[in-house]
Order: C-alpha cells, then structure tokens, then sequence
C-alpha cells in the first residue's frame, strides 16, 4: 500500500515530496534520506522503524522543523516549511508540536507539575488556567497523585508519561516521539505506547513514534520501515474486530 494511500480516508497532515536530507562528513556525502515521498494523516497513530541508520531520526528532525531537507519538499497543514522563516517556525513548534525523547529530559529541580507547567510559560497563560490544564494532563496520564514529586522521586515510566504531558501542555497537532520506551522495561514500555495510542485515539493528536523495536512498532495503526534513507515499506495494520464468545448451549 502506498503512503498516499494509506493516509487517504483523512485530512493530510504531513506531505512530503522526494525529501532528500545529505550531510557531509569527514570529506564524504552521507545520504540520510533518500527520496521520501510520504503523506500523513491528521489523527494518525505512525511508527517509523528501521535499523540505527536507516534515517529514522533524521525523518524526524525534518517532521518536527528542527532542520530542512537537501531537496525536496514538506508541508505542514498545507504550509511549506522551508519558505517559513524562524519565527514562524519557533510558533509552529511551539504551538502545534509536541517532542517526546527517550531521555526524559525533565528539569530534576523541578516538580511533575512544575515540569508540565513552564512548557505553557511562553503563552503567557494566566497562573489559574495553567494550573487547570496541567492538573488536566497529569490525571489524563495518571499521575494527579504526584504532582508534588521531583523526577528523582518518579519511576522511569513515570517520567515519560510527565514527559508526555508537558508535550500535550499547548494542545499540540502532533506528537512525535523519539525512542520513548527505550530507556524502560518491557511492561512499563507497553503502558507508554498504551498511553499515546489513547491519546490518538480519544483526543485526535497525530502521533508519529521512532523505534527500533518491532514489537512497540507492532502496537501503531500504520507501520513505515526505513532502510539507507529510503522507504522500504508502508503498511496499514489491519486490527481484526473481537468475536465475543459463544452463549452456552442450553
């Protein structure tokens, strides 16, 4: 199934367009993408996966409008990135994208909800609806009872879901999570991705995931495989519906 394919029942979110991303290094062209065409739906649940190389974390980069392509082109919401200047692409990332890293990155001085809270600073919210939306987002990933704890006080897989939450503070469009499980044990990993699918789910946020890991790449609605900077496959998996259980015979 193709890209375009895939991500047709929705509204385009992401449309990329040959994208090439090449970096020079030590007197020799690295080719890190190589000519991705790719669309993604608003609301969509996405892995990206593929092996340490394959480009994955670049895709990302450029998702996310930390760095612009060699070639070709990227749309956001109809927006061509590479013509927005920095302003507009400082508001865009602020307001409409949500980064979640496999290093947790909190501020280990600071609160859970004090953690949540300085990502909604640079919107100038008043004191009362910052600490409405981040009461909000501590219990949608269930941790209103730790609010008041330090992250040296949290487990790992209670830093990522305040992680999460400080991603979710502006009410982005889209969240793009780098390797989030990578740091945590099997169970704890499946209740992260648990999490985000819920998120997509229930809130409609775009969820675009990088893992190495076929077993979490297995859990997202549409799976991309990367290999030397190119696309090597694109599926949609189709989830088949539970048949309940048969009433007893009389």
């Amino acid at each position: 199934m193709t890209a375009a394919a895939a991500a047709e029942p929705s509204t385009a979110l992401y449309a990329l367009e040959g994208v090439e991303r090449r970096y020079e290094r030590g007197g020799s062209t690295v080719h890190a993408l190589v000519g991705v065409d790719l669309t993604i739906a608003a609301g969509e649940f996405l892995a990206v996966e593929g092996p340490s190389g394959s480009g994955k974390s670049t895709l990302l980069q450029l998702l996310g409008a930390l760095d612009t392509p060699t070639a070709g082109r990227i749309d956001f919401d109809g927006q061509h990135l590479a013509r927005a200047d920095d302003k507009t692409l400082t508001r865009l990332r602020r307001d409409a994208i949500g980064f979640v890293f496999q290093q947790f990155n909190l501020i280990p001085t600071l609160t859970a909800a004090e953690n949540v809270e300085i990502a909604m600073l640079p919107l100038k919210r008043s004191k009362s609806e910052r600490a409405e939306r981040v009461a909000f987002l501590l219990g949608q990933v269930g941790l209103a009872d730790r609010r008041d704890h330090l992250p040296s006080r949290l487990s790992g897989g209670e830093q990522q879901r305040v992680a999460i939450a400080r991603a979710l503070a502006n009410a982005p469009r889209v969240v793009l999570a780098d390797e989030p499980t990578g740091n945590l044990d099997t169970a704890t990993a499946g209740d992260v991705i648990d999490l985000l699918a819920g998120l997509c789910a229930d809130s409609g946020v775009t969820v675009i995931l990088v893992t190495h890991d076929a077993e979490v790449a297995g859990r997202a609605r549409r799976r991309i495989r990367l290999r030397n900077g190119r696309i090597e496959s694109d599926t949609v998996v189709r989830r088949r519906k539970r048949t309940p259980p048969a009433a007893p015979a009389p």
